[in-house]
């Protein structure tokens, strides 16, 4: 018989292993509860958080997006279909811009991948679908957000910048 099957042996005869668990449970049920309370209290949202997605439009309320399809190329669930036409002043802009949001993972490719910072990626988690068909936001739906929510994604880029 060895040393540490006998220091075993008294261990569980005298109940070592339980009063221990049991002095933990003690001093944790002790402490004060950090419970969020969440439809009445906010949990901090980082300014990188990424929420529902947006477009955004230049100060002049045209358009940020140029049709380029990098954002298109950059999804890896495939979830932006874009098509694009050249206008009669000669830029490029886009007529179609869905985006599947059942499909969306939320992985911010697309905004990486945009040249005129176009997508967006909100700090609104708080959005949900109640019929078929409204998980595809197109291009005014979007462009509806961005307009919406463009002072707080000026305040959430500042924030990150500084």
């Amino acid at each position: 018989m060895s040393l540490s099957f006998a220091k075993r042996q008294i261990n569980s005869l005298l109940l070592l292993e339980l009063f221990r668990g049991l002095s933990i449970t003690g001093r944790v049920f002790l402490t004060r509860a950090i419970t969020i309370r969440y439809p009445e209290e906010d949990t901090p949202i980082s300014p990188r958080f990424r929420g529902m997605l947006a477009l955004r439009r230049y100060a002049n309320g045209e358009e940020r997006c140029i049709g380029c399809r990098l954002c298109e190329a950059a999804c890896p669930a495939l979830a932006i279909t874009i098509e694009a036409d050249v206008r009669s002043d000669g830029s490029r802009r886009t007529t179609i811009y869905d985006i599947d949001a059942f499909k969306c993972m939320h992985c911010g490719f697309c905004e990486e991948a945009c040249p005129v910072d176009a997508i967006v990626l909100t700090s609104e988690m708080h959005y949900h679908m109640e019929a078929r068909g409204e998980n595809i936001f197109t291009k005014d739906k979007l462009l509806a957000i961005g307009d919406l929510y463009e002072e707080k994604i000026a305040q959430d880029r500042e924030k990150d910048n500084a």
